[in-house]
């Protein structure tokens, strides 16, 4: 038996002792300083709208996005929980299952979930459910994105009115010249198919996420949104959309990036967002 418990007590000083040798993510400010999480956490608070530019594939970061959702709803009962990674005809189905109206095995059965939602962001699914956070499903369905990026914006006028509510307001306007857009048209160049639909499906998605914000917005209720880093990075994307309509509402983006190593900044992430979350490039994958 002594020797059991010392093989225990060993094997847990190992465990301490290898997390002591580093920290396995670093947040900094958009000057390059490190901050802690509890900082982080306390500016977020004082913002209407957070959200968390994410890599889709590294659970780390989903981790720290049900820490920060964690931390929120803990001071501010009536936050939002909204999302890219479902879409707005699977709003009915999330909110079946989050009111107890359907199994767990009907819900993952018919709703659309990406490949690492059991891994990934089905415990922040389980959190919101068992606390009752409302979840908005914001993104535009694929079908229609997928239309846009072959025929451009004009053919969404040939759907019904019933397909409309499932995307932004048209006519929607798109700033081609904003960085974002632009480095995606530089990065299609001598790709085949249509560089500006291609753009204008992003788009699509971007003003469509926005969107779904707005009513909960105007009832100054509190959001922390989930999505691609893509899409709310340097405060273009989701956050140009929701800025021409909330331009008084205070946004705070944290943004994650790679790096090599954790201790600085590297000077081509700081303009990502209010905060930058630096994961480590050999971090664990989901897919």
């Amino acid at each position: 038996m002594r020797k059991f418990i010392g093989s225990v007590i060993g094997s847990i000083f190992l465990v301490f002792s290898s997390f002591s040798q580093g920290i396995p993510y670093q947040f900094f400010d958009g000057s390059g300083k490190k901050i802690s999480f509890e900082k982080l956490i306390s500016q977020a608070e004082k913002a209407d709208v957070v959200f968390f530019g994410e890599l889709h594939h590294t659970s780390l970061a989903h981790w720290l996005q049900l820490q920060v959702l964690k931390s929120l709803v803990e001071h501010h009962p009536d936050l939002v929980f909204a999302s890219e990674f479902f879409e707005r005809d699977d709003q009915l189905i999330i909110d079946e299952w989050m009111s107890g109206k359907i199994t767990d095995k009907n819900f993952e059965t018919e709703a659309k979930l990406w490949n690492n939602y059991a891994t990934d962001y089905k415990p922040l699914m389980l959190f919101a459910k068992e606390h009752q956070i409302p979840f908005v499903a914001g993104n535009v369905p694929r079908r229609y994105a997928s239309l846009v990026s072959r025929s451009g914006l004009s053919a969404l006028d040939s759907l019904s009115e019933s397909a409309s509510a499932y995307f932004a307001k048209l006519p929607l306007e798109v700033d081609l010249n904003l960085p974002g857009y632009a480095a995606m048209k530089g990065m299609m160049h001598g790709a085949p198919g249509n560089s500006e639909y291609m753009i204008q499906a992003q788009a699509l998605k971007d003003a469509t996420m926005a969107e779904s914000l707005f009513d909960y917005l105007r009832m100054d209720r509190k959001v922390f949104h989930v999505n691609g880093a893509y899409h709310s990075k340097e405060g273009e994307g989701i956050l140009w959309y929701l800025k021409k309509e909330f331009p008084d509402k205070k946004i705070i983006n944290i943004h994650t990036v790679e790096q090599e190593q954790l201790d600085r900044l590297e000077e081509s992430h700081t303009s990502g967002g209010e905060f930058i979350l630096v994961l480590p490039k050999d971090a664990h994958k989901s897919y």
